[in-house]
């Protein structure tokens, strides 16, 4: 998954820089299919790769976690 990623990266900054280096009759087609691949295929492909086994509530501002974190601080103060 990780050389996929980073295959299909080359890949999108490869026709964006191509497309601002060279003088090609559809450079700015190079220039658009490279952000379209960047945005829309390396990056949700990234992004799942990064959170597949991780829990989003972890990572919530919930009630149970900002005492979580307020023990750990030593902060008395109650919601």
């Amino acid at each position: 998954m990780k050389q996929l990623i980073i295959i299909l990266g080359l890949l999108a900054f490869g026709s964006i820089f191509s497309g601002l280096i060279f003088d090609f009759p559809n450079s700015e087609k190079l220039i658009g299919f490279g952000v379209v691949g960047l945005f829309l295929v390396v990056f949700p492909i990234f992004s799942y790769y990064r959170w597949k086994d991780k829990d989003p509530k972890d990572y919530m501002l919930t009630k149970e976690n900002l005492e979580k974190m307020r023990e750990r601080e030593g902060d008395e103060r109650k919601l």
